[in-house]
């Protein structure tokens, strides 16, 4: 089953230069491992591919159930140079969320906030 991110997780995001972050943040431990599973800087990328063009890391943060991810080149050249108005690393957050995840059967079976109306 295909489920977006905002399902199972939340995010923080923001910008410097030309540079986006965003956490990614599992809502409890029965949930992180999909994160892991699914959230890639390889599928990272290709979901920002529209508005990005420079490489995408990420960063492991299981002490808190967090991915970090730093997407390089994905501002026009940072907020001062860009034309979008408003539209920058702050709301990339959001774009993430709507990305779909797959779940195997077991996990659309346990996990909670699937079936808490969340």
């Amino acid at each position: 089953m295909k489920v977006r991110l905002a399902r199972i997780a939340h995010a923080r995001s923001g910008d410097k230069a030309d540079r986006i972050d965003i956490g990614l943040f599992a809502y409890d431990a029965e949930t992180w491992p999909v994160l892991v599973r699914e959230v890639t800087a390889e599928r990272v990328a290709r979901h920002f591919a529209w508005m990005a063009h420079g490489p995408v890391a990420c960063h492991v943060l299981e002490n808190i159930l967090a991915l970090k991810f730093v997407i390089d080149g994905a501002l026009q050249g940072g907020a001062a140079r860009n034309l979008r108005s408003d539209n920058l690393g702050k709301t990339a957050a959001a774009v993430l969320l709507r990305m779909e995840v797959e779940l195997t059967d077991d996990e659309v079976t346990r996990l909670p906030r699937l079936h808490s109306g969340s």
